[in-house]
């Protein structure tokens, strides 16, 4: 009854532009509701949060009025407890970032209280904040809706293979009112919440379920999500602390991960985003915090190979006599490798311990920001970093020699951010 309340009273009080995007919300958590026959603690909360929601649209504030703590003292990962863990149980770790980057911010350079220089704003608010010193996005208004500026910004820029990374943080330790969160993938020719397909989560409860509504490649049209599929209780991410999020689509297969771990995998999805969205609705006085957005060219591998097939290392090796990678990430500045990375040593390590007489060159090339005298020896180190790992992953450290390139050995035009992309590389040579 509270639920049919709300509904009606939104109908009056939101314009029409803006309700779309409410009643989609609401009647895609109520279908899921009533298809994973949930609870009735689910139907109580979705009753509160409609609640809300119609609360804040008629008095123009959210929940009690309090005035909120300013997003950038904010510091809600002070008092953070024990790291979580994914708890799924037959998971898997098997994400890689796209091998060209097209949309990449890290907020440096940006003014605390500003919106956010790379972005636009679909709905809401947002701006640039501090957390524990970091500058990251938050995500201030109880309806935040943005999305990125790729190539001043056109819709039109994902294509069929991409990957997308964030980091985010909220805060709901005291449990007493959480956020829902989507992000979100639309055809070029589609306006806002009109998805091809859409990851969505709740920050209530103890754990979170990830849902996920696509598009099944069959269907005519861009929005007709009748394909659903749910992880439910797989992690904890409401307690305070920043988590990797990272999605994965390779012509149809869609995976979503969390913290690393594979929490969604569907194999058929219809292709055609154009653009994406990310969205929260949650307490004023207590932001969604976003930061180190990555979107690139490239995805996780199809499943459709034989286990027989020939290797990408192997192939590489046997056609062009060196493997070249640009998977290999380290964090900025240094030669300290990103855990992401690990995944494609492996695949050299394997390559190595299956063929034990093969030596390699172990190249370190780096673009060309920054000087020489920086660049040189970095790149000495950061290969020295990959062939200390092949050791720890049992390689005879006798097969490999580090050499860092620096910058003067580019494939790639360094005065655009794709081309220098390309030329932070790692090569394999073998000789």
């Amino acid at each position: 009854m509270k639920l049919l309340f709300a509904v009606l009273m939104l109908a009056f009080i939101v314009p029409e532009a803006d309700a779309q995007g409410i009643f989609g919300r609401i009647k895609r958590r109520a279908q899921n509701a009533i298809e994973n026959k949930v609870n009735t603690a689910v139907d109580r909360a979705v009753d509160g949060a409609v609640d809300g929601a119609v609360e804040g649209v008629v008095n123009g504030t959210e929940d009690d009025g309090d005035t909120p703590e300013s997003a950038e003292s904010a510091d809600p990962a002070d008092a953070s407890p024990a790291d979580p863990a994914a708890t799924t149980g037959a998971v898997k770790n098997d994400f890689k970032r796209g091998s060209v980057i097209m949309f990449e911010d890290n907020m440096q350079g940006e003014q605390v209280g500003e919106f956010p220089s790379k972005w636009d704003l679909v709905r809401g608010n947002a701006e640039i904040a501090t957390v524990n010193g970091e500058k990251c996005i938050a995500l201030i208004d109880g309806d935040g809706w943005i999305t990125p500026l790729v190539k001043g910004g056109i819709k039109n820029y994902l294509g069929d293979v991409f990957t997308v990374e964030y980091d985010m943080l909220f805060n709901d330790r005291p449990k007493d009112g959480a956020p829902s969160i989507e992000i979100d993938f639309m055809h070029e020719t589609e306006r806002h919440d009109n998805e091809i397909f859409t990851i969505y989560y709740s920050m209530s409860y103890d754990k979170q379920t990830i849902d996920c509504d696509y598009v099944r490649p069959t269907t005519e049209g861009w929005t007709d999500k009748q394909g659903h599929t749910s992880a439910t209780d797989v992690c904890v991410i409401n307690d305070g602390r920043w988590h990797h999020f990272a999605l994965s689509f390779n012509k149809r297969a869609l995976k979503f991960y969390i913290d690393g771990k594979r929490v969604v995998n569907v194999p058929s999805v219809k292709a055609g985003a154009g653009w994406l969205t990310i969205w929260s609705g949650h307490k004023n006085d207590r932001p969604t915090y976003v930061k180190n957005v990555v979107i690139a060219k490239g995805a996780v591998e199809l499943y459709e190979r034989n286990e027989t097939d020939m290797s990408a290392v192997e192939r590489a090796i046997q056609e062009t006599g060196k493997f070249v990678t640009n998977n290999i990430l380290f964090e900025t500045g240094k030669a300290t490798l990103k855990p992401e990375s690990m995944s494609e040593i492996e695949k050299v390590a394997e390559y190595m311990k299956k063929n034990p007489t093969v030596r390699f060159e172990v190249q370190g090339h780096t673009d060309n920001q920054g000087s020489d005298a920086v660049n040189d020896p970095l790149s000495q180190q950061r290969a020295e970093a990959v062939v200390k790992a092949l050791e720890g992953l049992g390689v005879d450290g006798f097969n490999l020699r580090a050499v860092g390139k620096g910058s003067h050995e580019p494939v790639a035009d360094n005065s655009t951010d794709a081309g220098r992309a390309k030329n932070r590389r790692v090569e394999f040579v073998k000789k």
